[in-house]
């Protein structure tokens, strides 16, 4: 991957629907602005059950945004990501509505989990209660065949998205066909979707057991021979994803988020220093995302290890999100609007830190100096707040970050100070040459930091006074040294 800032954005939600748009708005209004496009689910269909995650057919482009030729178009002027859903297909899709009409004789029979195929001499209550699951309850729910019997199927997170065998030989041609689609279509870049799932074993928590990352490693080989980087999507314990961060190409800074807002919020920057000491260099930086933000990847460990956060600052921090945004995240998080993700705070990061113009100029120049390579979503570029209207429409938790932007839109949100402010970031860190080099912290004082970046006698340096709430940039020039402060 480009060492440069990247977008992630929907196709339809950004611009007025289309790849075509996309590619227009990335070429005009947005042009040298990023060296890499994550395309969020673009497949038939596009705004199905989980808004693009569970594709009925993940081998084509939903009609409505485009074809292959425009993905292909769009990847010649930036470098283009996209989802490879490995863990699960739609409950619509072809493949699971022949096995419902056919049972045991279906073609795809052996492609889908069962209770019966993962426990075929059955399951002891800790082999069930051991299983790793982001949402409440057993990963299973009972669907009826057309022959009138009845079969407990594996579904990890809805009953509309189907658990596949991977290892079977459906199952592999499956995603094998996806991969070559996009490597046909120029994507430079694949993110593995829900792949610490992807293997099931009897007696583990089938979640990033050791099998889970031989299966990596192969899918990731099947990528690079076609010429694609692979990052993966974890959410999971600090120190465990430092381990996965060292047996995969790339991973997500999922603790980032959090840690950064704990210190907006408290004025304590010890946790996010202890945190950029350590943590993976081969990553995505994020602040927010197309889900919520998450607080399990600083939370402490099933078995008693401490998190990053000890459980009463992450309360408190919670609980400040929601007073800060006036209480409009409390309506799209927990058990509110249909919302799955129990370990998320659902709302646009500058509303959850109280749309405070300077602080959130902080939280991104933090992000941008952070070891890895920072992901912008599309929200966040435009300085979005919390979508109330939409919350409401669809009564999906996730929604409230989640705007359909016209393009009129868009421009007007470029024009402001606040996102003006953000794209020079973005040119600086794009352009910068002491971010090709190395990095240090150090912390004179508990709500200060220093993060610098050299490189062939180029430096960069930000400064950062969470109890003023002030932070400033200093950096070698071509005529000698420069520096701005990071406000509006």
């Amino acid at each position: 991957m480009k060492n440069k800032v990247q977008l992630i954005t929907y196709v339809d939600r950004l611009t007025d629907g289309t790849f075509a748009d996309l590619k227009t708005m990335i070429d005009g209004p947005l042009k040298g602005l990023f060296g890499t496009v994550h395309a969020l689910p673009f497949f038939d269909p596009y705004d199905g059950a989980d808004a693009g995650f569970d594709p009925k057919d993940h081998t084509n482009v939903d009609s409505r945004l485009g074809t292959w030729d425009d993905v292909r178009s769009l990847s010649k002027s930036v470098d283009l990501m996209a989802d490879l859903i490995v863990n699960h297909v739609s409950a619509d899709g072809e493949a699971f509505q022949d096995f419902l009409a056919h049972g045991d004789a279906s073609d795809y029979a052996e492609m889908f989990l069962t209770y019966a195929s993962v426990f075929p001499d059955g399951a002891t209550e800790k082999d069930l209660t051991s299983i790793y699951r982001p949402r409440p309850g057993l990963p299973f729910n009972q669907m009826s065949l057309k022959n009138g019997s009845s079969r407990l199927i594996w579904t990890t997170f809805t009953p509309k998205q189907i658990d596949i065998d991977v290892r079977s030989e459906k199952g592999e041609a499956y995603l094998d066909s996806i991969l070559t689609r996009f490597a046909e279509a120029g994507i430079s870049c694949i993110r593995l979707d829900a792949a610490g799932y992807a293997i099931k074993k009897p007696g583990t928590s089938c979640f990033m057991i050791p099998e889970t990352y031989d299966f990596l490693a192969e899918l990731t080989q099947k990528a690079k021979a076609r010429g694609m980087e692979v990052l993966v999507e974890i959410h999971s314990y600090y120190q465990d994803q430092i381990e996965i961060s060292k047996k995969v190409d790339c991973v997500y800074d999922f603790a980032l988020p959090p840690l950064i807002m704990h210190a907006l919020f408290t004025g304590d920057a010890a946790p996010l220093c202890r945190w950029l000491d350590i943590s993976p260099r081969n990553a995505l930086t994020v602040l927010d995302t197309h889900d919520g933000i998450g607080v399990i990847d600083v939370g402490a460990h099933s078995d008693g290890r401490p998190g990053l956060l000890e459980p009463d600052a992450i309360h408190n921090l919670v609980e400040t999100m929601h007073e800060r945004s006036d209480g409009t995240s409390r309506k799209a998080t927990g058990a509110k609007a249909s919302n799955l993700d129990l370990y998320q705070v659902n709302s646009t990061y500058f509303d959850a830190i109280g749309r405070r113009e300077a602080d959130y100029l902080i939280a991104r120049a933090v992000q941008f100096f952070a070891p890895g390579i920072p992901q912008v979503y599309y929200i966040g570029l435009l300085g979005g707040e919390n979508d109330m209207e939409l919350l409401a429409k669809t009564d999906v938790g996730r929604d409230i970050n989640r705007h359909y932007y016209k393009n009129d839109e868009v421009v007007e949100a470029l024009e402001t100070p606040m996102v003006a402010a953000l794209i020079k970031l973005i040119r600086f860190r794009n352009e910068h040459p002491a971010f090709n080099g190395t990095f240090s912290i150090v912390q004179p004082a508990r709500a200060q930091l220093e993060i610098t970046w050299k490189a062939e006698g180029q430096w960069a340096k930000l400064s950062v006074d969470f109890a003023q709430m002030e932070a400033t940039i200093s950096h070698t020039t071509p005529d000698g040294t420069g520096r701005f402060p990071v406000k509006p």
